[in-house]
């Protein structure tokens, strides 16, 4: 996939992060897509399981928000670095809302086929952010 097809394609995905449109974000993705995330409990096949895990994080954190830091582009593979934060106003991990923000540092790693995300690793603390919104308790130092 040309550069700046690869560029174009994450610029995308920002604006439906923008828009909460987890249907656009999952279509980014390769209908046999895989997707490796702390937040979904391992690893999730297709690119309907896909879409559930983008509305998920939408439906807890209505105003999430993602600055891209930078975009590291080799081949067909990206990893695509940016600090996400957003308030729990919604369910999530089985919890009611707490009204607690969080903000963390992500990085998806994706490998890309056929202009599309066949597998993608999001690597982030999430026990950060699960301490951030009250649903851990952090041992005192």
């Amino acid at each position: 996939m040309p550069r700046d097809e690869v560029l174009a394609l994450f610029a995308r995905r920002q604006k439906a992060i923008e828009r909460f449109d987890a249907s656009a974000l999952a279509r980014d993705h390769s209908e046999d897509g895989i997707v490796d995330s702390p937040a979904a409990g391992g690893t999730v096949n297709g690119r309907a399981a896909i879409e559930v895990t983008y509305q998920t994080f939408f439906d807890a954190f209505p105003d999430l928000k993602s600055e891209t830091e930078d975009l590291v582009i080799d081949g067909n593979r990206v990893a695509w670095f940016f600090k996400a934060s957003g308030t729990q106003r919604g369910g999530f991990m089985g919890v009611p809302p707490t009204g607690k923000a969080f903000s963390v540092p992500m990085v998806f790693y994706s490998v890309l086929r056929d202009g599309k995300i066949a597998h993608e690793r999001r690597i982030y603390d999430f026990t950060g952010i699960l301490v951030q919104v009250g649903l851990l308790k952090a041992k005192p130092a």
